[in-house]
């Protein structure tokens, strides 16, 4: 691989607490690969009192921008100006996490991802002037409102041209990811929603699946600006078409062997495993559908789930046990967490909710049969099936009445700080007019 030079430009990213991607340049020098920062400019670090900060870069990421001559990409771990590793840094919860699985349980984890967002040709936004209104309008070329678009709402599910308008893009997709060098996309199509894909990124640590879905989403978003597009991941960014997950897969492995495979299918671990999420799915939630608009996808009908429940290829549970080819490819789907949350705390807490299942030997119950969008109240309880929160502050309560779980990797202290970053962006939300209300109840 080519190596940084005297005088190269390096490009120091990392991570905050509600998942946004940061960056700092600097000139390389002497084989070092650090920088400082100002902790307390960030969402949810330090205050200004105590506000140092130092970044010092993950050599194994280190890689060449394909886009921009003399300069490399590095993502960095967070330390304090003592050297220590700072405890809300999410790249160090998501190797502790890793750590934690092996020490205590002898488990390795595989973390696969599909992840799905929005190409859009345009998105106008006004919320200059909060006073007087606020609103969106989206342009694609595959929406019913654009000339000569022939797309149709929820039926655009491995279309090809001409509804399909997005299959360049894709390719040139492929290209940035693999001169990249360390994030293989295995597939992509085009989804369900019209101007929407998905991607599905190797099956690989939880740390490096975390770090592959940042790369995904800067890459993914850099290509589309070339493009003169915007890529769009928010989880239900147009009304009445399918929303954006993030679903992740995973495996637990002792000694080579995947144990989530029995001798006669899905073993027990596998299914203590899916126990410890259902058992959480609720606090889970604010950790992976972490955003007021995650609770506009997770609806019935659009190919989100609500319920708490588990199946076999079943698309409309929360988790789906896909058919296996061979025994390696074994591992449970869930399908809750979107595109908005960070990869690190969403995949960290996913695996921390099913070892506590493994650890308590957590039955799921039995898995469910039919579609979980036709349930009627009355089946739901017959049959002890749950369902997930309705907003963001009904999953951040339940956070907070439920955390245990995600201890030791987690502190107290990093729990209490995300809480109170969403909490933020919830009340935010809460305090806009809503343009639909004004439609409702402009006329009383």
């Amino acid at each position: 691989m080519k190596h940084p030079r005297e005088g190269d430009i390096i490009l120091y990213q990392y991570v905050d607490l509600a998942g946004f991607l940061r960056s700092l340049e600097a000139k390389y020098e002497d084989d070092d690969l650090r920088a400082a920062f100002d902790g307390s400019s960030v969402y949810g670090f330090r205050s200004i009192e105590d506000s140092d900060l130092h970044l010092v870069g993950d050599p194994e990421t280190l890689r060449p921008v394909p886009w921009l001559e003399n300069t490399y990409r590095v993502l960095s771990e967070i330390h304090l100006p003592s050297g220590e590793r700072y405890e809300r840094d999410p790249r160090y919860i998501a190797r502790r996490v890793e750590e934690y699985a092996k020490s205590e349980y002898g488990f390795n984890v595989l973390v696969g991802v599909e992840v799905e967002f929005f190409l859009l040709d345009k998105l106008e936004l006004n919320v200059a002037t909060l006073s007087s209104g606020i609103g969106y309008r989206l342009t694609s070329k595959e929406h019913p409102w654009t000339p000569n678009a022939v797309g149709v709402f929820k039926k655009a599910y491995h279309s090809v041209e001409p509804i399909d308008k997005i299959l360049d893009y894709r390719l040139k997709l492929h290209k940035y990811m693999d001169a990249l060098g360390h994030t293989k996309v295995e597939v992509t199509h085009h989804e369900v929603a019209l101007a929407q894909m998905e991607a599905d990124i190797q099956a690989t640590t939880p740390l490096k699946t975390a770090d592959n879905v940042v790369t995904f989403k800067w890459v993914a978003r850099r290509l589309a600006l070339e493009e003169d597009k915007l890529a769009v991941f928010l989880p239900k960014p147009i009304y009445g078409d399918n929303g954006s997950g993030m679903h992740l897969h995973l495996s637990l492995w002792r000694d080579r062997e995947n144990t989530f495979a029995g001798d006669q299918g899905i073993s027990e671990t596998a299914l203590h495993f899916i126990g410890g999420i259902l058992e959480h799915a609720r606090s889970l939630a604010a950790l992976v559908a972490p955003t007021t608009n995650s609770y506009r996808r997770l609806a019935p009908g659009y190919e989100a789930p609500v319920a708490i429940a588990w199946g076999y290829r079943n698309r409309s549970a929360m988790i789906r046990v896909p058919a296996p080819r061979t025994r390696k490819h074994y591992r449970v789907e869930f399908r809750t967490p979107d595109p908005t949350a960070n990869p690190y705390l969403a995949i960290a807490a996913t695996i921390m909710a099913g070892l506590d299942g493994i650890r308590r030997k957590i039955d799921p119950g039995e898995p469910l049969q039919k579609s979980a969008y036709k349930l009627t109240p009355k089946e739901a309880k017959e049959l002890g099936i749950g369902f997930l929160p309705k907003t963001l502050d009904e999953a951040l309560d339940e956070l907070e009445s439920d955390s245990e779980y995600l201890k030791p990797v987690f502190t107290s202290d990093v729990i209490q700080a995300y809480i109170e970053v969403k909490r933020r962006e919830a009340e935010q939300v809460r305090l806009v007019p809503h343009p639909y209300e004004i439609y409702l109840y402009g006329g009383l």
